[in-house]
């Protein structure tokens, strides 16, 4: 009775027309049917993944997190209600919007909204087709990637997500910040993924650092890479492979400042065999930033 996927996210973004250029041209997502004057994408048979509304805040607005069903959204509701936490339900226009049968929202500890649904809208007759030919994405029972957030109030936001929400840790990162000490990165999963949520215990600017997507095969990160360069985004982060989730993959920086990881091969976890192990550097191999 727990989160099974990551189902959706909302951006709210200053330059609509640059996003939908980047997500299209160079992300190779397919525009969804949108239900209100922002934009929306699909990487998979859900009717869409991503929802891009304009305003200021060049920030994630929400997150939705996926139930398998009714029952399972009345246990997450009545964890909540002992917690002391208030979970509104959805009313019908929100439903509608969202395309989903039910759904609760509410903030987290950071101020997040945290939607969690189930039934969302599937468009199987119509199947996902890139704008630019990318072969498409591990999506689908896994959710739309994962998504590493700031947290300013670690103890509380890993309470909410853990403890409420039911995702699993899988690892921890420790990044050595020299005299300073050292941070701890937190990996949580909720399906076969490493993990759909991570979570940085520092204040930021903005609560999302970025979301990963992650295509079906390598010679998909090597045409996306070609494509970054090609279109003048800039590469964040050089191709590498993560220690933790073994992933391939390379950074961009979006039109809103926070980025986009792309990558391939990342290894699963199933519960009954995997064990919590510590990292000291996030990367085997790459990953360097850029200067750009």
């Amino acid at each position: 009775m727990n989160i099974v996927a990551l189902g959706y996210i909302g951006l709210e973004v200053r330059d609509l027309a640059a996003w939908s250029k980047f997500c299209e041209g160079v992300l190779g997502l397919m525009p969804a049917a949108s239900a209100d004057s922002g934009r929306r994408y699909r990487i998979d048979a859900q009717a869409w993944r991503i929802d891009l509304a304009e305003g200021d805040r060049d920030d994630l607005s929400y997150a939705g997190f996926e139930v398998a069903d009714e029952a399972s959204l009345r246990a997450i509701r009545e964890r909540f209600h002992e917690a002391g936490v208030v979970l509104t339900p959805g009313e019908p226009e929100l439903l509608a919007r969202r395309g989903v049968t039910e759904l609760v929202y509410c903030q987290d500890p950071d101020g997040l909204r945290v939607e969690v649904y189930y039934g969302p809208t599937l468009v199987t007759d119509a199947p996902f087709v890139s704008p630019i030919g990318a072969g498409g994405f591990v999506a689908d029972s896994q959710g739309l990637g994962h998504i590493v957030l700031t947290a300013s109030r670690i103890d509380e936001t890993r309470h909410f997500y853990r403890d409420l929400l039911g995702f699993r840790l899988s690892d921890i990162i420790r990044m050595g910040l020299g005299e300073a000490g050292a941070l701890d990165l937190e990996f949580y999963h909720c399906n076969p993924r490493h993990h759909t949520l991570a979570l940085v215990p520092v204040g930021a600017p903005k609560r999302l650092l970025h979301f990963m997507l992650q295509a079906r095969v390598l010679d998909d990160v090597g045409f996306a890479l070609d494509r970054v360069l090609e279109s003048g985004a800039p590469l964040a982060q050089t191709l590498g492979r993560h220690t933790n989730d073994q992933m391939v993959s390379f950074y961009v920086k979006t039109p809103s400042g926070f980025e986009v990881e792309y990558g391939w091969g990342g290894q699963e976890v199933h519960d009954d065999t995997w064990r919590v192990a510590r990292h000291d550097k996030p990367s085997i191999w790459g990953h360097k930033r850029s200067l750009a």
